[in-house]
């Protein structure tokens, strides 16, 4: 079957797969440290992919070609991996940093031969060449504003689809920085979230010595190609907007749909341009969580899920080019999918090992 990508071609319809990367950050045995890298075609079991890639591996990022879906990258605690054949095999790609632990990859949504990369302590990374060789940022630096015992990580990357040019960048924990010009140059846009941070609500220390913690504790971002400009960003104390390039952030205030307003996850749906999902939950080592859904550009939410969250929902995928295809996954390792838009789920429990999860993507 063809479809018509966002780039304005026709592709051949591909066997759905997704990818389930994890790091063990909260193990509590050596037997839990184990990690990995996870595969499923179409909501079948899971494969183990070990074929090229560190032993043990701590994924935290994967990232599928928007148009040749056999291509597939994934951040480890060796650098950026690419597989060339959905997965099955991996080779190293050629990164400036030995030894890096890579925390988030992104495609340039216009020119998927330029990709993204953030690591832990935070820097950016950029490739020209389809991921092949990688380039350091020297620009991408936050302000230091608190000491939080361990390294800044750079968490999430998202690339503006409508001017691509522009790129967010999300520190654990230090804020969020901006470049207009695909890198060279940053510029921080963490000031209203410190002054954010004036509400009491919105104060929160657990590891540093100020309260503007919280409002800096970033999870992810997201830019909607039906909102030009506006991005969104999830924080510890819930999801926060900007729609003048970061210079002030508002309070979406999702606690007046959601009892849980944790957030670990927020996405925007390649195939459907006002809708978005949320991943809320009690806390970051939680007990409960759930799926929001919205559909008019995060102004109002909807619970989308019909399953039980055993502890904090980390991550949320939907399909690029099915909309009834989302998927999303706990930190212990239970991964729950819809293949018919939340009429019915699946539950496929990762293996074994599989827990805390950072990373998912469908494809």
């Amino acid at each position: 079957m063809l479809v018509r990508t966002p780039f304005g071609e026709q592709v051949r319809s591909m066997t759905s797969r997704v990818f389930v990367g994890a790091a063990p950050v909260s193990a509590r045995t050596p037997a839990d440290q184990v990690g990995g890298l996870y595969r499923s075609e179409n909501g079948g079991d899971w494969d183990t992919l070990t074929n090229g890639l560190p032993v043990a591996p701590w994924v935290r990022a994967v990232a599928i070609h928007p148009l040749q879906t056999d291509v597939v990258f994934a951040g480890t605690q060796d650098g950026p991996y690419r597989s060339t054949d959905g997965g099955t095999n991996w080779q190293k790609c050629a990164f400036p940093v030995e030894g890096a632990a890579v925390w988030s990859i992104v495609f340039d949504p216009t020119d998927p031969t330029r990709l993204y990369a953030g690591t832990e302590p935070a820097q950016v990374f950029r490739s020209s060449d389809s991921g092949l060789t990688w380039e350091v940022l020297p620009g991408a630096v936050q302000p230091e504003r608190l000491d939080m015992g361990f390294p800044t990580r750079l968490i999430d990357l998202a690339v503006d689809p409508n001017r691509p040019s522009t790129i967010f960048a999300g520190v654990e924990v230090g804020g969020v920085m901006r470049s207009d010009d695909a890198g060279e140059t940053w510029v921080d846009c963490s000031a209203s979230l410190v002054e954010l941070a004036d509400q009491p609500r919105l104060r929160s220390r657990i590891g540093s010595e100020t309260e503007i913690e919280g409002m800096l504790d970033t999870h992810a971002l997201a830019m909607s190609p039906g909102q030009p400009g506006v991005t969104f960003l999830a924080v510890r104390m819930g999801v926060f907007r900007t729609k003048d390039g970061g210079q002030s952030w508002h309070d979406i205030n999702i606690g007046r749909f959601s009892p849980l307003t944790y957030c670990r996850d927020v996405i925007a749906s390649a195939a459907e341009p006002r809708v978005m999902y949320a991943c809320l939950s009690d806390e970051a080592l939680g007990k409960a969580g759930s799926l929001w859904r919205s559909d008019d550009d995060g102004e109002t939410w909807g619970r989308f899920d019909a399953f039980t969250c055993t502890s904090t929902l980390m991550q949320v995928a939907a399909h690029r080019q099915d909309p009834k295809q989302v998927w999303c996954a706990t930190r212990h390792g239970q991964v729950f999918g819809t293949l018919d838009g939340g009429e019915t789920w699946l539950e496929r429990p990762l293996p074994s090992g599989g827990r805390d999860v950072y990373a998912i993507a469908c494809g």
